[in-house]
């Protein structure tokens, strides 16, 4: 006597996902670790209007400063007289950094210049000031 071998109708032929999901974790980590964070004051100012304004990528010194006064570094808030050594300090990561100084529209003129005079005198060669693009 003869044995068939008897073949089950429900063949297990499962694909393997292993292979696409390690693809989507390098795809993850590509993604996280080449993605560029931007920098915040950490105080919400409501910026002028200006129609020139353009926008800037690599500004690393954000100061910022409110309808009071305050001013605002790493979301911290800072003294007048402590800004040119925090600004100092930034520098000495990124010699070639930009300063920008993101005031409200109804901060006192006298702060924002006494701040970029103090970026200026810590050694910042490029002091810009925030606004809003008016179109």
């Amino acid at each position: 006597m003869q044995r068939i071998a008897r073949r089950s109708s429900g063949s297990s032929t499962a694909i393997d996902m292993t292979p696409m999901i390690d693809l989507i974790f390098l795809l993850l980590i590509f993604f996280i670790v080449t993605t560029s964070f931007v920098k915040e004051t950490g105080v919400e100012v409501e910026k002028p209007v200006a129609a020139t304004a353009q926008k800037r990528e690599d500004s690393s010194v954000l100061i910022a400063v409110t309808s009071e006064g305050r001013i605002f570094m790493d979301n911290e808030e800072v003294d007048i007289r402590s800004v040119r050594g925090r600004v100092s300090v930034m520098l000495s990561d990124n010699p070639k950094a930009a300063a920008v100084v993101i005031a409200d529209k109804n901060a006192r003129v006298e702060t924002v210049v006494e701040i970029m005079d103090q970026c200026r005198l810590a050694g910042v060669n490029h002091v810009s000031l925030a606004a809003k693009g008016g179109q």
